[in-house]
């Protein structure tokens, strides 16, 4: 929609490529693991310096390991700090940077993706990932009713299952007859049916929706 985009990426340097290069344009490509809480903050620092300004932060990234309820301890522990520190403390890291400086250039817009199990729950295996979203969403609202008279608009997308690499687990495991089953629609929701939403909420046309949440999960979970 004609903005100038820092994409990040983790390890997969050779699809920021893909991707900037279709785009087309100035586009710096910014590398962090989410994980490592130090990342994060570099991560705004260097978007900030390679944009000059940031308008619009997206916390789009995700991880959602299966853990199934009878899990080893360890393995619960690793996959729980693992969801919690790349689903929510980086969201919630990227944010605090985030408000910080669109109290500089008075005002900003954040669109945090949590997820509708942050509303409805999730699969026993998937407790852990529907935990982090539900945050997610404490931390959007809380920074909408705080920070909104200063210019600053944060947003909850909350997508059903999309067909991405993350929701490939589960329909591999559940199959995806199964996920359609769930479904008011015909079809598996697309990432292209999620991102206009992302582009109204980010072009300042829906700023007194502040504080809401969207569901696109093609009517899995109505409220």
């Amino acid at each position: 929609a004609g903005a100038r985009v820092g994409v990040h990426y983790n390890r997969r340097r050779d699809e920021a490529e893909r991707l900037v290069a279709s785009l087309g344009g100035d586009h710096p490509i910014l590398q962090a693991d989410l994980a490592d809480a130090h990342a994060c903050v570099r991560l705004w620092d260097e978007a900030v310096r390679a944009l000059g300004r940031v308008d619009v932060l997206v916390n789009n990234a995700g991880v959602s390991p299966l853990t199934a309820p009878g899990a080893e301890l360890e393995t619960w522990l690793q996959h729980w700090d693992m969801t919690m520190r790349v689903n929510l403390r980086a969201a919630e890291l990227l944010s605090r940077e985030a408000v910080a400086h669109f109290k500089q250039i008075a005002g900003g817009r954040l669109i945090h993706i949590a997820s509708r199990a942050a509303f409805r729950g999730d699969q026993p295996e998937y407790i852990t990932y529907a935990a982090s979203k539900a945050g997610m969403v404490a931390l959007s609202r809380s920074i909408a009713r705080a920070y909104g008279k200063e210019g600053i608009r944060s947003f909850i997308v909350a997508p059903g299952f999309t067909r991405t690499e993350m929701a490939q687990e589960f329909i591999d495991v559940y199959g995806e007859a199964h996920v359609v089953k769930d479904l008011a629609l015909e079809r598996l929701t697309e990432p292209e049916d999620i991102a206009p939403i992302v582009v109204l909420l980010a072009s300042g046309l829906a700023d007194h929706a502040t504080g809401t949440s969207i569901d696109v999960n093609a009517g899995s979970y109505v409220r």
